[in-house]
């Protein structure tokens, strides 16, 4: 009888929070503890300014010659390709250029197609880790095992005006979970897809 007076007050607060709190809400601080802890991939985006922009504006991407330095060999234009496949479901009038291109070459080509904002991207850094059985018997060495990260360095220009309205950083870094046989290019596509949302002010 003890036990169950003293568990009833306890059944009843927890009874109380679960009903204030939405399902969604639990699932996302969920995703955020199991991203702080490592376990799923996780990225870090700092921005310079809080700029957003309108649905229809049209955005033209290219991505930098740079080459992250190290042994991680990403495609040329993989940042490109990732950024366009993450603004395309938030911006309708939203191009790529083919390869990567120079900051004044991406700028001439945003002008000649009307674009009004040029996003222009490098990967600053990749650091492509052991994390699976058959690159660890290729490089034979314990102390490169871990999760694949990254960084990608971005502007946001006006190209009418050529007015910087943006700049951001974005760090990735994997998770446990998948860490088999990844490639740091694989993370991505999900922090460039929530700075689209963030510059429609979808998201913080």
């Amino acid at each position: 009888m003890r036990f169950l007076l003293l568990a009833v007050p306890g059944l009843l607060a927890l009874l109380m929070l679960s009903g204030c709190m939405k399902v969604s809400d639990m699932a996302e601080g969920t995703r955020y503890h199991l991203r702080d802890a490592g376990i799923l991939d996780h990225s870090e985006t700092r921005r310079s300014n809080s700029w957003r922009l309108q649905a229809d504006s049209f955005i033209y991407i290219a991505q930098g010659h740079f080459v992250p330095p190290g042994d991680a060999y990403p495609r040329p234009n993989v940042v490109a390709e990732e950024a366009f496949s993450g603004f395309v479901e938030y911006f309708p009038m939203v191009r790529r250029a083919r390869g990567p291109l120079g900051l004044e070459e991406a700028l001439a080509e945003a002008s000649a197609m009307g674009a009004h904002y040029l996003l222009y991207l490098r990967f600053a850094a990749a650091d492509d880790r052991i994390g699976s059985f058959d690159e660890l018997n290729d490089q034979r060495a314990l102390d490169r095992l871990g999760v694949d990260s990254g960084v990608v360095q971005l502007m946001l220009v006006e190209t009418g005006t050529r007015y910087l309205v943006d700049t951001a950083r974005i760090r990735n870094r994997g998770g446990v979970l998948g860490i088999y046989d990844a490639k740091p290019e694989q993370l991505l596509r999900p922090p460039l897809q929530d700075y689209a949302r963030r510059l429609l002010g979808l998201s913080r």
